[in-house]
C-alpha cells in the first residue's frame, strides 16, 4: 500500500482466557495524526505495546514501512515511544536523557551532538541541556520525554497517555505543541488516550476501541457526527440518551414513543416497528426556548416540554438542565444567554430529526 507506514494484519493478544487485541488490522499513512482512543482495558495500550516490539502477538503481523517486525525487538523497529510517566533518569542531565537512545545505538559523538541540538532546539529546551529532570517544570519534563523519542528519527513515534499526569492549562498548552511537532516532523504519530478531548483536538484519524477490537475507525469530524454505534455515541462527545421503541415507520425516519410522547429520528438499518431503540442527540444539538413556543412542531425538529432544573455556567458556554414530565433530565448546552429561562420555568428542547444517531438498545 502506498504511502503506509504501519501495518497490522489480523493482530490479537490474549492473557490467559482475556483477549485483549481481537484480530486487529489497521493502516497508518505516512504523516498521519492517529489516536487511539478507548476505555481503560479497552486494548489500545496492549497494541501500543505491540507495535513497539515490548508485547508480541499470539497472532497476526506487524509492518513498519513494508518490513515485517513481528519478531525483532524494539531496538530494531525504528520507533520511538514517550510514556505517560516520562521515565526520565533522575540522575542524568536533560541532554544526557535525550541522547540515551543514540548512546544505545552506539552512535559517534559527532552523530548524538548533531541529533542533540537539532532535538533541543525542535522541542524548545535551548540552554536546559544541564539540567536535571527535577530543576525543570512538568512542561518542560514532557518536552525532554519527546526529544529522547524524537532523536533517533523514528519511522513513527508512539505516545502512551503522556499528558495524563499534567494539569488541565499544561495539558491544553502540549496538545497545541505535540500536534506542531508532528506536522514539523511528517511523520506518524501514534497517540493512546481515553480523553475525547485530546483525541478530537490532535489527531486526524480516530479509532475508537472496546473490548479488543475496533468500534469504528474514520477521520475525528466523522466520529464525533456519525457514530457508528451505541458506544461511540456516548464514548465520543456529551450526549442524551432517548429509549423507547418504534411505533412507526415513516420512510427513511422511525416514530419513537418515549415517556407518553413520540420523537423522530433516522430510521436505524432494518429496524421494525416495536423494536427497543435508543436515540442520541449531543447536548449541542439542543436549543431550549421559553414555552411560548409550544404548539405546532416546526417541519423537521423535535420537541419536548419540560422544567429548568438548573444552569451550569461554565464560562463561553453554559448546560441547561431541562427535567422531563417522565423524571428524566436532558441537558442542553449552548452560549448562555440572559433571560432565556430561569430554573423552575416552564420550557421547550428542540432538535434537528437527523441530529439523532439511533440505534438498537443492548440492554433490549
Amino acid at each position: 500500500m502506498t504511502g503506509v507506514t504501519l501495518e497490522l494484519q489480523s493482530v490479537t493478544r490474549r492473557f490467559g482466557p482475556v483477549t485483549a487485541v481481537d484480530k486487529t488490522d489497521l493502516a497508518i499513512e505516512q504523516g498521519e495524526f492517529f489516536a487511539l482512543l478507548g476505555p481503560s482495558g479497552s486494548g489500545k495500550t496492549t497494541l501500543l505495546r505491540i507495535i513497539a516490539g515490548l508485547e508480541r502477538p499470539d497472532e497476526g503481523r506487524v509492518l513498519i514501512g513494508g518490513r515485517e517486525v513481528t519478531d525483532l525487538p524494539p531496538y530494531a523497529r525504528n520507533v520511538g515511544m514517550v510514556f505517560q510517566n516520562f521515565l526520565l533518569f533522575p540522575h542524568k542531565t536533560v541532554a544526557e536523557n535525550i541522547v540515551f537512545p543514540l548512546r544505545m545505538q552506539r552512535a559517534s559523538r559527532a552523530h548524538r551532538d548533531e541529533q542533540l541540538k537539532w532535538a533541543l532546539s525542535l522541542l524548545r529546551l535551548d540552554g536546559l541541556g544541564g539540567r536535571y529532570p527535577n530543576e525543570l517544570s512538568g512542561g518542560q519534563q514532557q518536552r525532554v520525554a519527546l526529544a529522547r523519542g524524537l532523536i533517533a528519527r523514528p519511522a513513527l513515534l508512539l505516545l502512551d497517555e503522556p499528558l495524563a499526569n499534567l494539569d488541565r492549562e499544561l495539558r491544553s498548552e502540549m496538545e497545541v505543541e505535540i500536534r506542531r511537532y508532528q506536522k514539523e516532523l511528517g511523520i506518524p504519530f501514534i497517540y493512546v488516550t481515553h480523553n475525547q478531548e485530546e483525541a478530537l483536538t490532535m489527531s486526524d484519524r480516530i479509532a475508537v476501541m472496546r473490548n479488543g477490537r475496533f468500534e469504528q475507525i474514520g477521520a475525528k469530524t466523522e466520529i464525533y457526527t456519525n457514530p457508528a454505534s451505541a458506544f461511540v455515541a456516548t464514548f465520543v462527545g456529551h450526549a442524551n440518551r432517548i429509549s423507547g421503541g418504534i411505533a412507526d415507520i415513516q420512510g427513511d425516519l422511525a416514530r419513537i414513543e418515549w415517556g407518553g410522547g413520540s420523537v423522530l429520528a433516522p430510521r436505524p438499518g432494518s429496524a421494525q416497528r416495536g423494536s427497543a431503540i435508543s436515540v442520541f442527540v449531543k447536548h449541542e444539538d439542543m436549543a431550549i426556548h421559553g414555552a411560548g413556543l409550544n404548539g405546532k412542531r416546526p417541519e423537521g425538529v423535535n420537541q419536548l416540554a419540560g422544567t429548568l432544573r438548573d444552569i451550569i455556567f461554565k464560562g463561553q458556554t453554559a448546560n441547561y438542565i431541562v427535567a422531563l414530565p417522565t423524571g428524566d433530565d436532558l441537558v442542553v448546552s449552548g452560549t448562555p444567554r440572559a433571560g432565556v429561562a430561569r430554573p423552575n420555568d416552564a420550557v421547550i428542547v428542540s432538535w434537528p430529526i437527523e441530529a439523532g444517531a439511533c440505534f438498537p438498545r443492548e440492554d433490549a
